[in-house]
Order: C-alpha cells, then structure tokens, then sequence
C-alpha cells in the first residue's frame, strides 16, 4: 500500500509526458504543412455546413423550452419480429420408445402496422426505435409456436410517412445487410459454418452426421434457394420505397363506427392499419423434413429476422386555419379571443412567446355567435392573469365566481352548435427565416393542410404593408405557391391607434388603414383574389365575429371543394 502513491505519480508523469508529446512542435527541420486554395474552399463549406446544422439544433432546443414537448419530425428505425426456431424432437410413450419425428414449426414474428390516431397531437410519443413480437419456439409432441402479436405504431393524424432508400446516411441496416456485415472477414469455409449455425437446429451430437447425409445436403439447397427470392423481394421493395399520407382515419378504427345494437356474439374486426413491415419467417421443424429416404430427420430450421426499415416522419398539422404572422404581432391573443379563452396558449410583450403551434376550436352558433365572442370580454397577457387570478384567490373572490361551464342566460350556450372548425397560432415569423433566423420557418409544415391562410400584422406599427410583404416572401421561400392560400388580412392592435379618441388620430388611423388595403390590392395576388382586411383587437374582443363570419365561409368554400393530395402518387387514407 506504501507504494500505491508512487505508482499514481509515475502513471500521471507518463501521462503529462505523453500528452506534452502530442502538443509539442516538432524539431524535425521539415516545413509547416501548407493547405492549398481547394482545401481552404473545402473547409470553408464544412464550416458553413456545420454553422447550419448548429443553427438548426439551436432551433430545435429554442422549441423545446418552457417544459415544450411538441415534436414534428422524427426518425425512426422499426424492426418485425423475429421467426420461431422449429424443434427438433421424436414422439416418446408407452410401448413406444421410438416414435416418430414431433417437433413444432415456430411461430411467425410479428408484423408492424402504423395507424394515425385524432388523439395524439405530437410525435413525442413515438419511440424511436420499434421492436416487433418475435414468434414462439416449436415445442415437441407436434406444439407449434405461437405467432408473435401485431404491433401498432399509433402517430397523430395529418402525419406523412416516408421510407428512407438506399444511400440516405440515416437509414439503418436492413436485416440481410446486417448479417452480411457479420459475415465480412470470413473465409469461404467459415462464413458456410457461421451460416449453417444461423440457419438449423441439430439434434444433441448429431450435427456432423446431419453435414454428411445427402438429405441433409438436399435441404440446404432448398432452403438457399427460398432464401435467394427473399433477397429478391427485399430489393424489390426498396426500388418503391413506402410513402404514406395519413390524413384520414381508416375505416373501422374509430370505436365509434361499430353498430351499438349489434350482437355481442358477432366477431368484430379489428382495424391495424397499414403494414410497414412483415413479421420473420417462422422455422420449420424435424416433421417437415421426414421422407421415404429419410424417416427419421435430425435437424429443423431457424426463425427469419423479421424486415427492418428506417422511416421519416412529419407532422403536418390538420388546422383549417393558419395564422401567419411577425412575432408579437398578437396572434396568440387573438386565438384565446376567438376560442373563449379555452386555447391555452402563452401571451407577452416580447417576441417569440408562442415556440409551438397551438390549435384551437371555433364553435358558431346557428345565429352567427360563437363561444368566446362576449363584448367586453378582455385577454391580458399570462402573467397578468395569472397574478390577478392569485389574488382573487387570496382574497376569496373566485369562491361564489361561476366556472367556465356555468350557464349564464343569454351567451352563446343556449344556441345550437352548428358549425365548428380549427384555427392554428404558430411561433412568429421573421425575415430571412429561411436562413433558420429566429425559429426558423420549418413550423410552416404546419400550414401547409390549412384550408386558408389569415395574415395577422400589427396595425399599430411604424409600417404593417412591409411586415405583409416579408411575410408573403418567407412562405414563398418555403414552399413555392403557399402564399395563394391566404384569404385575409387581419389587422390587430387596431385600439392602440387613436386611443385618445381626437379627430386627428382618428383621421390618421383611417388613413393607414386605406393604406394597408390599397397595398394588399395592389400587390398581394391572389390568383386574382382581393383578400379581406379586417381590423380587430384580439384583447378587447373587438369586431370578432366578422371574422368569424369570413373564416367560416372559407371553410365552407375549401371543404365542399375536391381535395388534391398533399404529395402526388401517395397512398391516402
């Protein structure tokens, strides 16, 4: 123990050494290393490549703050379950000492489905990696396997599913590619025994005899042979690689779709939705190899790896109303106005309040009216509310105060629902968002499945037609036509404009208000579409159920429309 010390010393002397060895200059006498102009330019793009993606994860944690668990893109690596081993094994009872070959075939590995459920609304449920139900091993006395239980990927509806192909650095190993790079490095004879331990199952002591029998031999040839159409249906596969729009609910998921009156005893079909990927093989066992030239096999097969696959996945929410505006410029306020409050989402004084898309329900009422469109109704920022609510607590205020769904004579409660539809408040949009400015704009995935697009801009600002103008470039710089799916112009704050209540600033507000509706006249195509300017303010409730009157008939107007798909040549649901 004296000498444990000494020894600690000695090992951090050599270390200090050796790592002064790797940092000291060489004396060599041989000239620095000089890097020509491509490899300046070469690194220069690695740099750039690299300050990219930094900017693009810092994006992605700015989204994720504030306890933030929405997720729209994700990557995940699925594999089937794995085939059953068959068994080997002879059938043994009284006065039978040697029966017959019994073994079990194995049970087939479990398939994988994907299934879009309504009630899932992020993709952070999703694991990353998915495991199938390998199948049950082959048991003596003729007791097959059981077959491994389908596993359902349940994603939220509106996401779009992409298969990675071949040479996308992503993408993981399909399962032959795996055992060939287990194989890599052998010679012939080792990867022929390596192969043969994957693929049989020997009785105890038997397996060099098995080897030598041309039964054997036979079998082995046949089974390479059923292995090389696998192969061939594997690469089949990966020439059309699997591209799914799930938008819709297939028929039969809902549990709501079932007959209420029918019989207890009628089987009902369960509804898994589409597979991704096939279950392994199972193996076969000694039964299935016994002939006239070989009554008493001693060998059966092993299970197949079930298929993997890598699979993108991106969720493109399903809002029949975008709003689309700079940070700050009121857009959260405006979805608590417009949904009663029930939308709970973040409002402040400072940019980038909103990190995620939020969804709201608008409910109209036959009469026009919809929940939430109270005159005098006020929507303050969070932590205004927040300490106003805690001091009525306090003070005991909030203890004879009617809960939200208190019926009060008069509001919108007493009418008949007649019409409902979504609206989405995403994080605010900046200039040069495509260079992945501010949050970037890879949350305009969103939006592309609105039904119609609402501009939201800041009436009260130094100048809105510009903020109108850079946001119609960043959704053309996302994706080429977006913009021809706005319909309004919803020009918020508009009470910070002549709040004194004198003629001038009544006169002036007038003015920039003509302003803005020339310019969206006169520069903001449409397809030949003038789109409707409304000024509002979301705090105060104010002029909200011309809105709500607009929106409602450009729903109307996109859903009786056809639809066209999102990507063209998808399955669709």
């Amino acid at each position: 123990m004296r000498g444990l010390p000494l020894v600690r010393s000695l090992r951090a002397t050599v270390s200090r050494s050796r790592l002064y060895s790797t940092i000291a200059p060489s004396n060599t006498g041989s000239s620095p290393s000089r890097t020509t102009p491509a490899e300046r330019e070469l690194s220069l793009e690695e740099q750039q490549a690299k300050d990219a993606l930094f900017r693009k994860r810092k994006t992605e944690w700015k989204r994720r703050q504030s306890g933030e668990t929405f997720l729209d893109h994700l990557i995940v690596n699925i594999r089937a379950g794995i085939g059953g081993d068959g068994c080997v094994a002879f059938h043994r009872e009284k006065f039978k000492p040697h029966g017959p070959p019994s073994g079990g075939n194995g049970g087939r590995g479990g398939d994988v489905y994907i299934l879009p459920d309504p009630h899932l609304t992020t993709l952070s449920s999703v694991s990353r990696r998915v495991r199938g139900n390998a199948g049950g091993q082959g048991q003596g006395t003729w007791q097959h396997g059981r077959a491994g239980a389908p596993l359902v990927l349940r994603v939220p509806l509106g996401t779009v599913v992409r298969e990675l192909p071949r040479g996308d650095p992503r993408r993981a190993q399909d399962e032959w590619e795996a055992e060939e790079e287990a194989l890599e490095g052998l010679d012939r004879d080792e990867r022929r025994a390596r192969w043969r331990t994957r693929r049989w199952v020997h009785y105890p002591e038997y397996e060099d005899d098995n080897t030598a029998r041309s039964a054997f031999r036979q079998a082995e040839w046949d089974l390479w042979r059923n292995e090389r159409g696998m192969r061939a249906a594997r690469r089949a596969r990966d020439a059309a690689p699997l591209v799914l729009d799930l938008d819709a609910v297939p028929d039969g998921a809902r549990g709501s779709d079932a007959d209420v009156n029918a019989p207890l005893g009628l089987p009902r079909e369960k509804q898994f939705g589409t597979l991704i990927a096939t279950g392994g093989t199972a193996g076969f066992g000694n039964p299935h190899f016994q002939s006239t030239s070989n009554p008493s096999p001693k060998f059966a097969t092993r299970g197949y790896d079930g298929e993997r696959v890598t699979l993108e996945l991106e969720l493109k929410l399903l809002a029949d109303v975008g709003l689309v505006g700079a940070p700050n410029a009121g857009k959260s306020t405006l979805l608590r106005a417009l949904t009663g409050g029930r939308a709970r989402s973040a409002v402040a004084g400072y940019a980038f309040t909103t990190l995620n898309p939020v969804v709201g329900v608008v409910r109209v009422a036959e009469d026009g009216s919809f929940v939430g469109g109270e005159d005098g109704a006020v929507y303050d920022e969070t932590i205004v509310e927040k300490e106003r609510e805690r001091q009525l607590m306090e003070t005991g205020a909030l203890a004879d105060a009617p809960t939200r769904n208190y019926h009060h004579p008069g509001d919108a409660h007493e009418h008949v629902e007649m019409f409902r539809f979504t609206i989405a408040d995403n994080p605010g949009l900046v200039e040069d968002a495509s260079d992945n400015v501010g949050l970037g704009h890879s949350f305009l995935r969103s939006m592309e499945r609105s039904l119609a697009l609402v501009y939201v801009v800041d009436l009260s600002g130094p100048a809105p037609w510009d903020e109108l103008r850079m946001l119609q470039d960043e959704l053309e710089k996302y994706k080429a036509g977006m913009s021809k799916q706005a319909r309004m112009v919803i020009a918020n704050k508009a009470d910070l404009l002549a709040a004194e209540g004198g003629p001038d600033e009544v006169q002036l507000a007038r003015e920039k208000l003509a302003r803005l509706e020339e310019f969206v006249r006169a520069e903001m195509d449409c397809d030949g579409r003038v789109l409707d300017v409304v000024p509002t303010s979301g705090k105060f409730s104010q002029n909200l159920r011309t809105i709500v009157h607009k929106l409602r008939t450009y729903v109307k107007e996109a859903r009786s429309a056809p639809r066209t798909p999102l990507l063209p040549d998808v399955q669709q649901f």
